[in-house]
Formats: C-alpha cells, sequence, structure tokens
C-alpha cells in the first residue's frame, strides 16, 4: 500500500503476516519515500510494525511542535550536524547552529524532529528521516549514514503544506488499521 506521491512523499508498507497482540501489529515492511527515493528496507517480513504504526500516530498528535531554531539550515548541513552530535562528536564541545552539542540534541529531542529511525528493523539500512514543522508547512530531510558519516548523495528533501502532510499520514494509519483488522491473525 502507497499512500502520497512517491515523488514528493509517500509512505509505503506491507503488512505480509498480521498478529493477534497489537504490540506486533504484523510483520512486513515501512518504508518512507522522499523526494523521488525510499528510505527504509523494502522487503517482506523485514519488520515488525508496530513502532511504525505508533511513531506515525504520535507526529499526527504533536503536528505543530516539531520544530527547531535551525529548521531553515540548508537539508546537508543539518544532516551532517546531526550525525555528528549524535553519533560522533564525544567531546561536547562542538558547535552546531550556534549551540553546544548537547542544547543541539535537546532541540532535536524536545522537537522529536527524528522520525526515522522509529525502533524498528525497518531502517536498519542507515536511513534517517527528520520533520520540521515549519509554519504552514512541514520540511523533510532524508539521508542514509553510511560507516560513520552521511552519504552526501543521499541526501533529500522535501516540503509540503501540513495539511496535505498530516492527511497522507492519516490515511496511511488509517488504511493500515483496516487492513491488519481484514488479515487472518497468527498468534
Amino acid at each position: 500500500m502507497i499512500k502520497g506521491d512517491t515523488s514528493v512523499f509517500a509512505i509505503e508498507s506491507e503488512i505480509t503476516r498480521a498478529f493477534e497482540r497489537l504490540s506486533f501489529r504484523g510483520s512486513g515492511f515501512f518504508v518512507i519515500h522522499v523526494a523521488g527515493r525510499s528510505y527504509g528496507i523494502r522487503a517482506p517480513g523485514q519488520s515488525m510494525l508496530a513502532c511504525s504504526l505508533d511513531t506515525v500516530l504520535t507526529r499526527i498528535n504533536k503536528r505543530g511542535l516539531h520544530q527547531a531554531p535551525f529548521s531553515d539550515a540548508a537539508a546537508t548541513e543539518i544532516a551532517d550536524a546531526y550525525t555528528s552530535a549524535v553519533y560522533l562528536d564525544t567531546s561536547g564541545n562542538e558547535i552546531y547552529f550556534g549551540m553546544s552539542g548537547a542544547r543541539f540534541t535537546e532541540a532535536i529531542n524536545f522537537g522529536s524532529l527524528v522520525w526515522a529511525p522509529d525502533g524498528d528493523e525497518a531502517f536498519d539500512d542507515g536511513s534517517y528521516v527528520l520533520q520540521f514543522d515549519v509554519g504552514n508547512q512541514v520540511r523533510l530531510i532524508a539521508f542514509r549514514r553510511l560507516d560513520r558519516r552521511v552519504d552526501p548523495a543521499s541526501v533529500r528533501e522535501a516540503w509540503l503544506l501540513s495539511d496535505i502532510f498530516y492527511n497522507i499520514l492519516r490515511e496511511w494509519s488509517e488504511a493500515f488499521i483496516a487492513e491488519s483488522k481484514l488479515l487472518p491473525k497468527h498468534d
């Protein structure tokens, strides 16, 4: 199932096995498309899907709150800063957009900017998707980390009207829940 336009923004998923336990929901795959490129692993049974659904529902509930003072910086600069602050900066002395590493990381966490990875194996390919609510728009920045650094060729960004973005999230979550209810369940 795909909701949205893969050339701008879309969510694609497939449930290959449904479960009774809501904490599992099902196994399958969950992929996010940003500006014509997919992020996540598109393979049957790749991941349990409960985290992906819960993360989408949380993003809907926190509409308008995914904010940061650096949301207007270049996409590659944000991706590099995120990777450096979260994975590489052991000294804590680096400055990111005028903030200490600790303050920058706090802004990322407080703003719930990281959509993916979402806790499941869906993004074990090194994919990351960051979301910013900027006025009446949503800015998505997606990239892959190879080894320790951002792969510059993987960086994509998309701007959408907030209503369009959140409608895609809502449509996907409703369709996903409906699909999971119809499938035969396993223990």
